[in-house]
C-alpha cells in the first residue's frame, strides 16, 4: 500500500513538470508562501520543468518566482514564450530523480549531491544538450563563453604568497582551511572537454572561480549559504547544474522537512535576486584582482555582498550546539514566518487566465 501511495504522488508530481501559466505559477508561489503542499507541488513543477526540459525558461520561471515570494503585493509583469523549444523529459528520467531525491541512507555531503545531479544531467534527453549550448550562448551573463579559452588549474602556492588580506590570500586560506579541492570536481573526471564550446568553458569556469565568488559576494560555506550560490550562480550565468540543483534540492525539502521549506527557498530567492542586481561576475578577469583587497573589488565592480532575513549558519546551529545557541536562529524563522503570513493576508489570488 505505501508503495502504490509512493508511486502516485511521485506520478502527480511528473505530471506538473510542463510550462506554467504565469497568472498559475504567481498564484502557486503565494500558496507555497502559506505552507501549503499543493503550492510547494506546483512551484517545484515548474522549477524542475526548465531544469530539465527548458533552459531557456529558467529567467523567466524564476524571476516570476522571486519576485512574486519577495514581493508578493507587487504588480509582476511576465510571461512565458511560446517560442522557447523544450525536450521532453525521458520515461527513465524519473526513476533516477526518485533516486536522487531519496538519497543515500547516510544523507549526502558537499561530494555526493554534487555527483547525484550530475547523474541527472546526463540522464535527460538527448536533444537536451542543444538546447542548453543555445541558452549558454545567449544568456546576459555568460560573456560570450563559446569564444573564451579554457583557463588553467589554479595555483595553490602563488595564492598562498598573495598578500594578507587580499582576494588570493583569502583564497588560499578558505581552501587549505576546510581541504577544498581548488576547481570541486575534477574537470577531466566529469568530461568537461567533451561539453560543447559555451558549456565547457561556463562549467570550467564556475567550478575554478565558485569559491572566488563565495569570497566576493558574502556566501559562507554553511549549508543554507551553498544552496544560496547555487541560485546566484543560476541567476548571473543562466548554471543549468544550478537549476538541475535547485530543483533536486527543492524536492528533497518538500518531501523531508516540508516545515522549513519555506526558509530554505527564502535564500534561493534573495540569492536569485542577488545574482539579478549584481554585474556579471563572469566577465572580470579574477586572477588580475587576486593580490587585491575583497572590499576594493567589490567597490570597483559594484558587487555587493549577500544579504539574507536568515543567518547563514541556520542548519548548523539547529543540528549542534547547545540550547541557548539556538534561540537566535530559531527567533529569525519565527520572524521570517511572520513577515510571510503578516506580506499577503490581505491578498487576493488572481483567476487564471
Amino acid at each position: 500500500v505505501m508503495l502504490a501511495a509512493m508511486t502516485d504522488w511521485q506520478k502527480q508530481f511528473e505530471n506538473l513538470a510542463t510550462k506554467p501559466d504565469p497568472i498559475r505559477l504567481r498564484n502557486t508561489v503565494l500558496a507555497a508562501r502559506a505552507n501549503k503542499a499543493e503550492g510547494r507541488d506546483n512551484m517545484l513543477g515548474a522549477m524542475t520543468w526548465a531544469a530539465f526540459s527548458c533552459p531557456s525558461a529558467t529567467q523567466a520561471v524564476y524571476d516570476l518566482i522571486a519576485q512574486t515570494w519577495l514581493s508578493p503585493d507587487a504588480e509582476v509583469k511576465a510571461s512565458l514564450s511560446d517560442n522557447w523549444a523544450e525536450a521532453p523529459i525521458p520515461a527513465d528520467f524519473w526513476s533516477k530523480f526518485w533516486e536522487a531525491v531519496e538519497g543515500p541512507t547516510e544523507g549526502y555531503d558537499a561530494l555526493t549531491i554534487t555527483q547525484a545531479i550530475a547523474a541527472l544531467g546526463g540522464a535527460v534527453d538527448d536533444s537536451f544538450g542543444s538546447l542548453a549550448e543555445q541558452c549558454a550562448n545567449e544568456h546576459p551573463g555568460a560573456d560570450d563563453a563559446a569564444e573564451k579559452t579554457i583557463p588553467g588549474l589554479l595555483d595553490l602556492q602563488a595564492l598562498s604568497e598573495c598578500p594578507a588580506g587580499s582576494l588570493g590570500h583569502e583564497l588560499y586560506r578558505l581552501l587549505s582551511a576546510n581541504g577544498f579541492d581548488p576547481e570541486v570536481l575534477d574537470r577531466n573526471t566529469i568530461m568537461l572537454s567533451a561539453l560543447p564550446p559555451a558549456l565547457q568553458y561556463l562549467n570550467t569556469r564556475i567550478l575554478q572561480m565558485h569559491d572566488v565568488w563565495h569570497l566576493v559576494a558574502g556566501y559562507t560555506t554553511d549549508s543554507i549559504h551553498e544552496v544560496a550560490i547555487s541560485s546566484f550562480q543560476l541567476a548571473q550565468f543562466g548554471h543549468n547544474y544550478s537549476a538541475m540543483f535547485l530543483a533536486t534540492a527543492g524536492q528533497i525539502a518538500h518531501r523531508n522537512n516540508p516545515a522549513g521549506f519555506r526558509a530554505f527557498f527564502q535564500v534561493i530567492a534573495e540569492a536569485w535576486q542577488h545574482g539579478r542586481t549584481t554585474p556579471p561576475m563572469m566577465a572580470i578577469e579574477w586572477e588580475q584582482q587576486f593580490d587585491q583587497p575583497i572590499n576594493e573589488i567589490r567597490a570597483r565592480f559594484g558587487i555587493a555582498p549577500f544579504e539574507s532575513r536568515l543567518p547563514p549558519n541556520l542548519i548548523e546551529s539547529l543540528s549542534t550546539g547547545p540550547v541557548w545557541r539556538k534561540w537566535g536562529p530559531i527567533w529569525k524563522v519565527i520572524r521570517l514566518h511572520r513577515w510571510l503570513q503578516s506580506s499577503q493576508s490581505k491578498l487576493a489570488l488572481q483567476p487564471a487566465s
